[in-house]
């Protein structure tokens, strides 16, 4: 791995590998800049520390303490924020629907929340290019939105025990569903400049980290496309501070390493740290707030889950965990609410399902191991539902300090009522697929995934913290990319956006329209 030094003003500094992080930094290191990555967390070896063991997943999550406030507090950690080389793609579960649309016209097609500076048509062919190189499994043609231009690279892969009940009871309700596109092999998979990728084994254990690197995690993927064309990756880096001449530019990065500090000087600085670290980062250092929108607009998907137990058995551990997917209520013809959601089949590890049992529903002792005897029938089915934009849902800088010696955030979250009827829309049409499954104890455990906004993007510097390519009003070398920028939720899983918004950004950068010279 190339290396440079510390005094030397690199092309671009990029805080984190997920995501945003890791396209950004392979594209433009593949354009022949000079680029190093900062990454909190640590390198992993898929192949030795990705156990097939719930709780060695923890690892993979980061645990620097988020204060939750608000009427309905998001748990973070497990499901929505992750540290190491790779960030939350190390544990997501690879779900990969495109947004439709119509998803960045929110406040055109319902007088509320915000509209996208962007329109789906301008990240259209990085989708494409997208589900190519990272090997995506999937229908063709694929049954909801716009006809694809490309087929998904691979076919489906297979049904487990809850996709196959939830294929069953949507078919007697009307429902059309689809197998779900999963950046996870299906087949054996040539990615080029990276070689052969082993199809995935079903073994079910996505969120402990794919040890087989069928999983399109950034690890197996972009960050190693950007070593091999001559990025610098320093894992165990910790961004603390942000350093600017008296012009306002971005001049170096302050972090800690193995507790030494150390200065990285730059040209140019890419934040992509995710809707939490970024806003808190920038706070910290008073960047790109001439808006006072940094922090505000925190959203969080709607996605309650309901579970029911069979007199099959469905092995709720086995395969990938979403299989199955419908879009049918994307905008459902009876809805009382804007937007909409897709409905998706879910497995379960079973400490994760414990947990969720003991906290959703209050069993505990000898009430919670009768409903653990019956783990191996029991099937879900969630949602992945729009979230609007509120002022009263915001990130903002706590009293308590953590190991650094930095404020903490603190997330201030309440689902408004236009979520609560969503909610309520989705929960009865659940119970009902489940009923017409032949389901009994059937529950509902209320839940919000994926952080977003808290940076948003826009076309005006009044109202926003970045332009639609990622670069900061006010900031002119500095970029943000990450789920931070989402003007509005999408009524879809944010990795494949993510990764599209930061090949776009990078791609915008480096073109000559884009602004002043790079060096």
């Amino acid at each position: 791995m190339r290396q440079y030094a510390l005094t030397e003003a690199v092309d671009a500094l990029v805080i984190g590998t997920g995501a945003g992080g890791a396209p950004l930094m392979a594209r433009l290191a593949q354009a022949g800049l000079s680029v190093v990555a900062l990454e909190a967390g640590p390198l992993f070896d898929a192949s030795r520390d990705f156990a097939t063991d719930e709780l060695a997943q923890h690892k993979l999550f980061w645990d620097h303490e988020r204060l939750s406030a608000g009427s309905d507090p998001i748990a973070f950690g497990a499901n929505n924020s992750g540290t190491g080389v790779g960030g939350s793609t190390l544990h997501y579960t690879a779900y990969v629907p495109r947004p439709q649309p119509d998803d960045f016209r929110l406040r055109s097609e319902f007088g509320v929340g915000t509209d996208w500076p962007l329109a789906y048509a301008d990240l259209e062919p990085y989708y494409d290019e997208l589900e190519a190189l990272l090997g995506v499994s999937g229908p063709s043609p694929y049954p909801w939105g716009p006809p694809r231009r490309r087929p998904y690279p691979l076919p489906p892969l297979p049904l487990n025990g809850a996709a196959q009940l939830m294929q069953r009871a949507c078919s007697q309700l009307g429902i059309k569903t689809s197998p779900a596109a999963n950046a996870a092999l299906s087949q054996r998979y040539f990615q080029p400049g990276i070689g052969w990728r082993a199809a995935c084994t079903n073994r079910g254990f996505c969120q402990a980290g794919c040890s087989t690197g069928a999983k399109a995690s950034m690890d197996v993927t972009f960050v190693p496309l950007a070593l091999l064309a001559g990025a610098e990756l320093r894992p165990l880096s910790f961004a603390t501070r942000i350093e600017t001449n008296a012009a306002g530019q971005v001049t170096g990065v302050v972090y800690t390493c193995n507790g030494q500090e150390q200065r990285q000087r730059c040209r140019h600085l890419f934040v992509c740290a995710g809707s939490v670290e970024t806003p808190r980062l920038l706070l910290l250092n008073g960047l790109a707030n001439a808006s006072g929108q940094v922090g505000r607009n925190f959203m969080a998907h709607t996605g309650m889950q309901v579970w029911g137990r069979f007199e099959e058995d469905v092995r709720p551990y086995k395969g990938i965990p979403g299989g199955l997917i419908s879009e049918d209520t994307h905008r459902p013809a009876d809805a009382d609410f804007a937007g909409g959601y897709l409905l998706q089949s879910i497995g379960a590890m079973p400490l994760t399902y414990a947990d969720q049992v003991a906290r959703g529903r209050g069993l505990w002792g000898n009430a919670l191991h009768d409903c653990m005897r019956g783990y191996n029938h029991t099937a879900g089915i969630d949602i992945l539902g729009e979230c609007l934009p509120s002022p009263g849902n915001f990130l903002e800088l706590s009293d308590e300090l953590d190991k650094h010696g930095l404020p903490k955030p603190r997330i201030h979250f309440s689902a408004g009522p236009n979520e609560q009827r969503l909610t309520a829309h989705a929960e009865t049409l659940m119970r009902a697929l489940w009923d017409a499954a032949g389901a009994s104890d059937v529950w509902a455990f209320q839940r919000h995934a994926h952080t977003i906004g808290t940076c948003r993007m826009g076309s005006a510097a009044a109202d926003a913290v970045v332009n639609a390519d990622g670069r900061a009003f006010g900031v002119p070398n500095l970029y943000v990319s990450d789920n931070s920028t989402f003007p509005s939720a999408l009524a879809a899983n944010p990795a494949l956006t993510i990764m599209a918004l930061a090949l776009r950004t990078a791609d915008r950068f480096l073109a000559p329209a884009a602004g002043p010279a790079r060096s």
